[in-house]
């Protein structure tokens, strides 16, 4: 009751210590900038959509993500297979064999880097997102419940001095 008549203009609504206010504008800044950021660099690690939601499952189920071998690795293995069919001895035999191996150590590079930012990185925001914010969360839920009772109360007690006042004058 009190929300809603604070909604519609009929109600005092008691106003949050400045800073505090300040406090909450911060963390829910950081909520969001947290969230863009994270969504944007798991599009970074990973662009394919399907394997995003298919990472996420096995997140959500308490399961090892099945490695994936990754672009620069699988152009490697086709350099070498290539090379191994042209011959190794060939001119592009051999320039096959070399650039599939430093495609094979970039494939491996970046594999490395995916799960070292994944761990890194993605995790404590993860972690943030869904501890720190859950509870900021629900502290400031309850604050704001406690404020509506708070105000309410004043309410009351307003409309009960006011009634005290008007049956005092009337005799």
């Amino acid at each position: 009751l009190q929300f809603t008549e604070e909604k519609l203009g009929q109600a005092e609504k008691t106003e949050l210590d400045a800073h505090f206010e300040n406090l909450l504008a911060r963390a829910d800044c950081t909520k969001n900038w947290t969230e863009k950021i994270l969504r944007q660099t798991e599009v970074l690690l990973q662009p394919n959509p399907s394997a995003r939601v298919e990472e996420f499952l096995y997140e959500k189920l308490d399961r090892k993500v099945p490695s994936r071998v990754t672009n620069g690795e699988l152009l490697a293995q086709y350099m070498t297979e290539a090379a191994n069919d042209f011959g190794p001895g060939t001119p592009y035999g051999k320039t096959l064999i070399k650039v599939g191996e430093t495609q094979r150590r970039l494939g491996a590079a970046e594999r490395e880097f995916i799960h070292s930012a994944s761990l890194n990185f993605l995790t404590p925001l993860r972690n943030f997102l869904e501890g720190d914010w859950r509870t900021i969360s629900k502290e400031r839920r309850i604050l704001q419940n406690r404020r509506l009772d708070l105000d309410a109360c004043k309410a009351r007690l307003k409309k009960a001095k006011a009634a005290e006042a008007k049956a005092a004058v009337t005799p």
